[in-house]
């Protein structure tokens, strides 16, 4: 499987804003997230892996969930790297 067939694409809802940009009175205190919908068959390593070569960031750690619409990845950024710059690229805003 090829890197670039595991990323789909961005999943942006009101929520995977908010993992973003860290507000505060929810879960997401530490922010810097994005979310993708991801190959079924991926796995974490291969996400990561994609994510970093994709947009040149490091990874720091990946959540997986499978729901009626595919399998989502969150996708945490080391420090010193931001999802918003990320999400800019890619037109999530």
């Amino acid at each position: 499987m090829a890197k670039r067939d595991v990323l789909l694409h961005p999943f942006v809802t009101e929520k995977s804003m908010n993992y973003m940009n860290g507000t505060p009175a929810q879960d997401y205190k530490d922010g810097n997230k994005l979310e993708f919908i991801v190959l079924r068959t991926a796995t974490k390593a291969e996400i990561k892996a994609a994510f970093e070569e994709r947009f040149q960031v490091k990874v720091e750690k990946v959540w997986t969930r499978i729901s009626r619409d595919g399998k989502h990845a969150v996708v945490k950024l080391a420090e010193g790297y931001s999802a918003e710059d990320v999400g800019t690229r890619i037109g999530v805003f």
